[in-house]
């Protein structure tokens, strides 16, 4: 492992932005201050641009095991330091689901050997599985998954015993998706009646509807609040859910927080009719007035992080009519981008998306030194162009699947440089190193 000196930067941090030159040594950051003169074996002149603390995205799915048709955990790692994410949380519902603890370690296993980004793998949980879910370690592991609506295999939780348990008993962090399956049944059967099967996509957000993500999300919060849990709502959609997550607390001493997603801040209902099933998501994207509220709501505090529930699928899965068209798509490479272009756009500051992607995320999860620019920490960084635009093509997109719902779009800002863990995996447009992240480990 080399050193690396970063001379000239624009340091984005803790709300502050300063010009610092900065030292890595042992994958460590070892020292910032105005004028470095120190030897190292690689120096980036980085007069101009704006170092970020690495993004630590809470909530990917890269598909391996048993999807890696769609993604697998090196591609996606690789398009993830790509686009700046220096850090993932990696969702149970592969095949087979992450059920038990031997399963889970051997996601780390494959993870040690492929991913390019630091990694964490959440427990996932099911109606039967409590006792192995209750013995996974919360220093090395990010938190339990929970799925109350629609999933994969066997993780729908919907035995109201086995949720009371869970909320009483876990010791750590629960990840929430919350759907009422009765009403997202009940919608679509109403549909069905009315349509047969061929149901338009512009129905996705009545089937999964405002009131599905809020009779599931009021009940988790119900649940953790009676119960002291630690739970984290995914993917907030709605403007009725904004409510249940207002605080006066500063959030590393929140017990309930709450996530939202780069698709949800970025598209609306209205862009099904040019971009289809490439924007079916679960929870659906919905209203102008949901995404409004939801950016408000991160602007405000209300919401937490802001993450992408990466969720590859192929183009021809993506092709199939909407009733068998599978939900969710890819967003590593491009979430970064995206979130600079609403800075652009005045709806967001640099400070603020450093804050949501990479200063939150560490404290909502107690990640151990990574998620600040500070010294004696992780070097986890991002160097980025403000104003160096690029259009996202076919040719640049690094996804397995080989597609974004962003191509054609046009971002201002470009990452240039990722280093993780203290190594330079990313420049000039290409991977520089093979060199694997390492295991996220928690302070808990």
């Amino acid at each position: 492992m080399g050193t690396i000196l970063i001379k000239s930067a624009t340091i984005v941090n803790e709300g502050k932005q300063y010009i610092a030159d900065l030292f890595i040594q042992n994958g460590l950051i070892v020292q910032i201050a105005p004028s470095l003169n120190v030897a190292a074996d690689r120096e980036i002149n980085a007069e101009g641009l704006h170092l970020l603390p690495g993004c630590i995205d809470d909530q990917v799915h890269f598909r391996e095991p048993g999807l890696t048709y769609k993604g697998d955990i090196a591609s996606e790692s690789r398009a993830a330091v790509a686009g700046g994410i220096t850090s993932f949380m990696e969702m149970p519902n592969t095949v087979p689901n992450t059920l038990t603890q031997e399963l889970l370690e051997n996601k780390y296993q494959l993870a040690s050997q492929k991913s390019l980004a630091n990694y964490s793998f959440y427990m996932g949980v099911s109606n039967d599985n409590l006792d192995e879910v209750l013995q996974t370690d919360q220093k090395n592991v990010c938190g339990v998954k929970v799925f109350m609506g629609s999933s994969t295999g066997n993780m729908l939780v919907d035995d109201p015993k086995t949720l009371e348990r869970l909320f009483n008993e876990s010791p750590m962090l629960i990840a929430a998706h919350c759907e009422d399956e009765a009403t997202i049944k009940s919608n679509l059967n109403h549909y069905k009646q009315l349509l047969g099967n061929n149901i338009p996509l512009r129905l996705h957000p009545r089937i999964r509807s405002t009131e599905a993500c809020y009779l599931s999300s009021s009940m988790a919060v119900e649940l953790a609040k009676k119960n002291g849990t630690r739970l984290h709502v995914l993917h907030i959609s709605t403007a009725k859910e904004v409510s249940l997550f207002k605080s006066e607390l500063l959030l590393a001493d929140k017990k309930i927080t709450a996530e939202a997603c780069v698709h949800h801040l970025w598209f609306l209902e209205e862009d099904y009719q040019t971009k289809g099933n490439l924007i079916k998501w679960n929870p659906a994207i919905k209203k102008a007035e949901d995404r409004d509220a939801i950016l408000q709501a991160v602007l405000d505090g209300t919401i937490d992080v802001i993450a992408t529930d990466h969720a590859p699928h192929t183009s021809e899965e993506k092709a199939k009519p909407y009733l068998e068209a599978p939900s969710g798509g890819p967003l590593v490479q491009h979430a970064l981008p995206a979130m600079l272009e609403l800075v652009h756009q005045k709806k967001l500051t640099i400070e603020q998306v450093a804050e949501k992607m990479a200063h939150n995320p560490a404290i909502c999860f107690q990640v151990e030194k990574r998620g600040f620019i500070r010294e004696g920490f992780w070097a986890d960084l991002v160097l980025v162009d403000l104003d160096s635009p690029w259009k996202v093509s076919k040719e640049n997109i690094l996804y397995k699947c080989g597609w974004s719902p962003f191509e054609g779009e046009t971002f201002q800002a470009k990452i240039t440089h990722t280093i993780v863990s203290g190594n330079l995996i990313w420049a000039d447009g290409k991977i520089q190193s093979n060199q694997t992240g390492k295991r996220l480990s928690f302070e808990r």
